[in-house]
């Protein structure tokens, strides 16, 4: 049981640091920088199965 609260407790740990972090990157003078300068990041594209495998099809 002690294993399992340990472990709830790395991850609790975990999500508080990357937003805490995440939230002060973004709120600094060096985060305006570089999102000014590059813009955020976007979304990859995502492709799906069928889309590949006509691709795929479509080649050969």
């Amino acid at each position: 049981m002690e294993i399992v609260l340990w472990l709830f407790a790395m991850v609790v740990l975990y999500f508080v640091i990357y937003a805490a972090v995440k939230d002060a990157i973004d709120r600094s003078e060096v985060g305006k920088i570089i999102i000014k300068r590059y813009g955020k990041k976007k979304k990859k594209e995502e492709v799906s199965d069928e889309e590949i495998e006509k691709e795929f099809d479509d080649r050969f």
